[in-house]
């Protein structure tokens, strides 16, 4: 068994990755690292390897960096997981952040839809059309498990157009009910709790939790969400508990992220609403500043690296289940073909899925509550749009994909939000290809 590592330079990530194969996968396999960034490659590389003697796993590490040696990284994988950044902190991040803030638009995160969003996603479906056509030439039936940002748009392009045995993977909702019952104060439920999530990456919706008899928790935790003595425990999740209360079901990614996926936090017109909600903004580059020197510290002290307890991430369950034939249920996202009637069949939905060596089994939800499916909606159409503007290269695909999103159009009008977008082509450059 080989699996292949894309963008292994994002160190934290695959150490955790990698330890929970080191640690949960049944037999030895083989691992092929592959990132364009030699030095942030062969830092991973060393970690992997004290990890891999601390665990006694007897995985066989390789290592392959640059383009030319990409094909070879993955010939011959039988899972091939994905966790490359196109254009890294510097310049892209940075560009993603400083242009609109330019036009006085404001981003938190930027990674998932917005602005921010949107251009991830166009200068990544490049690379990752380049890993398809490799994929085909060499390891055709691999399962391609994706967890890099902005997850629906770079899902939806990979099942639609390039590889479909494959699955888009966040970490939102294995943590979704755990975070909700601390933030109320009703933590003895976490063990033994029912639920039930679906819609769309970032935005999907805990549509019921019920403890271990049956009983539906909403209306105690919608009790105390706005009861004075409860918000000391979610004072820094204030805009999902306001979601929630207003839309009626609990959002599975964190405040920070969904307050600028709506046009109701971040407005010019309520600059309180910033410290009200606690919002961050801005967050993306400070976490990315603080990862580089996490990096540069884990660098130096590698003997201070050890083994730890399997992550939540759901990878090393995958493979488990694909190689050994045991059911596996998880939540993930694919393209919706009906799951979710009240949403565009084309769409790429976060839905519960059940997988083994036979397969990927989407479940049908059923229609999600009208004012849900609306809300995932108003995302969905940006994101089909830039989709189809990086597949066509439609420079006006990509206005209209900006003018779509519910927090640039309330913040810009539609001449401003044209002129941002010609600035962040320019300024990507040669990560972007030629629009028309």
């Amino acid at each position: 068994m080989k699996i292949t590592f894309m963008g292994a330079g994002s160190t934290v990530f695959v150490r955790n990755i990698m330890n929970d194969c080191m640690q949960l996968l049944p037999e030895s396999f083989e691992v092929a690292l592959y990132d364009i960034d030699a030095k942030r490659l062969n830092e991973s590389f060393s970690i992997l390897k004290i990890l891999n003697e601390a665990t006694g796993s007897r995985a066989d590490i390789r290592v392959y960096c640059g383009v030319e040696n990409r094909k070879e990284a993955l010939r011959g994988a039988g899972f091939v997981i994905n966790a490359i950044q196109v254009g890294g902190y510097k310049p892209s991040t940075l560009i993603d952040f400083r242009i609109p803030r330019k036009y006085a638009l404001k981003q938190t995160i930027g990674d998932t839809l917005g602005v921010g969003g949107i251009f991830r996603a166009l200068r990544t479906i490049p690379v990752l059309e380049d890993f398809a056509r490799d994929m085909y030439e060499v390891c055709p039936h691999a399962l391609f498990l994706n967890y890099t940002n902005p997850m629906a748009m770079l899902t939806g392009y990979m099942q639609r157009y390039l590889h479909p045995y494959t699955l888009g993977l966040c970490h939102s909702v294995q943590v979704c009910a755990e975070n909700l019952l601390k933030g109320v104060n009703m933590s003895e439920h976490i063990l033994d709790c029912d639920t039930k999530i679906a819609g769309i990456n970032h935005m999907a919706w805990l549509l019921e939790i019920t403890d271990a008899q049956g009983n539906d928790l909403y209306p105690e935790i919608k009790r105390r969400s706005n009861l004075k003595e409860f918000k000391k425990y979610h004072k820094n999740d204030l805009v999902r508990h306001k979601l929630m209360r207003e839309f009626g079901c609990y959002v599975t990614e964190s405040s920070e992220h969904n307050a600028e996926y709506n046009p109701y936090f971040i407005k010019p017109g309520y600059p309180l609403n910033i410290l009200k909600y606690r919002i961050p903004i801005n967050e993306y580059p400070r976490r990315c500043r603080n990862q580089i020197r996490g990096w540069k510290l884990e660098s130096k002290f590698k003997s201070n690296v050890r083994p730890h307890l399997p992550s939540r991430e759901y990878a090393s369950r995958i493979i488990t289940a694909v190689e050994t034939d045991t059911p596996y249920k998880l939540g993930a996202s694919v393209i919706n073909n009906g799951l979710i009637p009240n949403l565009p069949a084309v769409a790429c939905v976060e839905v519960p899925v059940e997988i083994d060596a036979k397969g990927i089994r989407p479940e049908y939800v059923g229609p999600l509550p009208l004012q849900l499916a609306a809300m995932n909606s108003s995302n969905i159409y940006p994101q089909l749009l830039a989709i189809e503007a990086a597949r066509t290269k439609s420079r006006d695909l990509i206005y209209q994909a900006c003018f779509m999103d519910p927090h640039t159009s309330s913040v810009l009008d539609l001449d401003d939000i044209r002129h941002m977008c010609d600035d962040l082509i320019k300024a990507h450059g040669n990560y972007l290809p030629k629009y028309h």
